[in-house]
């Protein structure tokens, strides 16, 4: 058959080609198309479909497809990709490094102030910090299994505005030289410090599962459910636990910090994690048709 390649814009043909099998996949067509097109790599392309359709999913066939004799694709340039790995360690590196420069020289942020000695809900604060963006660190080095090898490289700017300037403001209150500690003190403090470690433990267990879901190398896809670990319980009420999880520490270290600045990231926080659940639940009930219809997306019996 014949397959031509147009542009999602000017619909000029950018390169056609004779004799393509019908099982011919569309990762196959992006490898034949930056043979002519050499600025390009497939990450960068996007074949579509029709010029408002979703980008074809790299394991697609022709045949899968619906095509027969002849077939009409649409490129889009995705722009310069960087690997999703890279894009995580760096926007987690920043909290980790940032946050510990505001903890161990406070005279450089603070000036001759910070001489006095640091509260110690404060160095609490700060381990339970360096915790969790080490924990991220080392998951996304050895835990994590990425879908998809790449994301657009405008995006590690914004990813990374967004936590590190959250750590810089919640990093300059809580190490503040005026820091005022928690108001009922180390009830509230070491109560919250047990939530935040449990809600670590199961976010941890959570990613554990997602590795062991999908076998190296492939992109095999699916339902997660509930192991022996009693931390993946939670997969019985919703399809993300680990967002649950995640909003569950960043709630208890606004308890332990007791700052305004630590209330408003876990707010922004919860808030993208819970698009991001609705829009995942809603993806695993349209591909999986046994999936469990009394989960909800992130909070238990309510969204």
């Amino acid at each position: 058959m014949k397959v031509e390649i147009l542009h999602i814009k000017s619909h000029d043909v950018l390169h056609s080609i004779s004799d393509v099998s019908i099982h011919t996949t569309i990762e196959e067509l992006k490898e034949a198309f930056i043979k002519v097109k050499p600025k390009y790599y497939v990450s960068r392309v996007s074949l579509r479909l029709d010029t408002r359709g979703k980008s074809l999913g790299d394991d697609e066939s022709l045949h899968s497809l619906g095509f027969d004799t002849t077939a009409k694709l649409y490129f889009k340039d995705l722009g310069p990709q960087i690997g999703w790995k890279t894009v995580f360690l760096t926007e987690y590196a920043g909290p980790f490094v940032l946050y510990a420069i505001f903890y161990s020289r406070p005279s450089i942020i603070y000036g001759s102030t910070a001489l006095a000695p640091m509260h110690r809900y404060a160095h609490i604060a700060c381990m339970c910090w360096l915790f969790h963006y080490g924990k991220r660190l080392l998951e996304t080095q050895f835990i994590h299994r990425f879908s998809n090898g790449t994301m657009p490289l405008t995006n590690i700017f914004k990813n990374c505005s967004y936590y590190w300037i959250f750590t810089c403001l919640v990093a300059y209150f809580v190490n503040h030289p005026l820091y005022t500690p928690a108001t009922y003190g180390d009830k509230q403090v070491y109560a919250a410090l047990a939530g935040f470690l449990f809600c670590e433990l199961g976010n941890f267990s959570i990613h554990v599962l997602f590795r062991n879901l999908r076998p190296a190398g492939t992109k095999e896809r699916k339902i997660p459910m509930p192991t022996a670990d009693p931390m993946t319980k939670l997969f019985n009420l919703v399809s993300c636990p680990n967002y649950t999880y995640e909003v569950g520490s960043w709630i208890c270290f606004t308890i332990l910090s007791q700052t305004l600045t630590a209330g408003l990231f876990t707010f922004a926080g919860a808030f993208q994690m819970t698009l991001w659940a609705i829009k995942k639940h809603k993806g695993y009930r349209k591909e999986f048709k046994d999936y469990p219809r009394g989960r909800k997306s992130i909070f238990p019996f309510l969204i």
